[in-house]
């Protein structure tokens, strides 16, 4: 084997949160919805205004994980499961410094298995039309466009994905 000396090996981990993450969850997010309102061309959205009591019910309600590299918390995400067999995603976001490598796509991938798991037909989330990348990073796993709607001032994407 060659010399490894200089090269950095990731361990990627994926965790059901707790409420000690809440901290972690607020930064991930804040750091990811800034480039969000930034690439959706927006002044403000409402995942920047969270607190810690709003997370605090989420993890009570929702499926809520948090992805690390080396321990460090770089990603998170959260799924409803609904009565009716659907649910929807929220929340989805990756620190800008760890994304493109992996992470948006391990938690999805987690979230795939607990959607089958929970035999879950339709995964439903919004996401701002106009961040391109981010669209193409959602068809790239098997999404779809549903509709397009401007109920909160600007054009949102429902994107679906379903489960055979």
């Amino acid at each position: 084997m060659g010399n490894t000396k200089g090269t950095k090996l990731y361990g990627f981990s994926v965790k059901m949160a707790t409420e000690e993450d809440i901290p972690f969850i607020q930064e991930i997010t804040k750091d990811a919805f800034l480039k969000y309102i930034r690439e959706a061309e927006l002044d403000n959205i409402e995942a920047l205004n969270e607190t810690y009591e709003d997370i605090k019910k989420d993890l009570e309600e929702k499926y809520v994980f948090v992805a690390f590299i080396n321990g460090e918390p770089v990603g998170s995400v959260r799924v409803k499961i609904n009565d009716d067999g659907t649910a929807y995603l929220s929340r989805f976001g990756v620190r800008i410094t760890n994304q493109n490598n992996g992470v948006g796509k391990t938690l999805m991938s987690v979230v795939d298995k607990v959607m089958r798991e929970h035999k879950v037909k339709k995964l439903m989330l919004h996401t701002a039309a106009k961040f391109f990348t981010l669209v193409r990073f959602y068809y790239g796993r098997g999404f779809y466009i549903d509709e397009v709607r401007k109920d909160k001032g600007y054009p949102r994407a429902l994107m679906i994905k379903e489960y055979r």
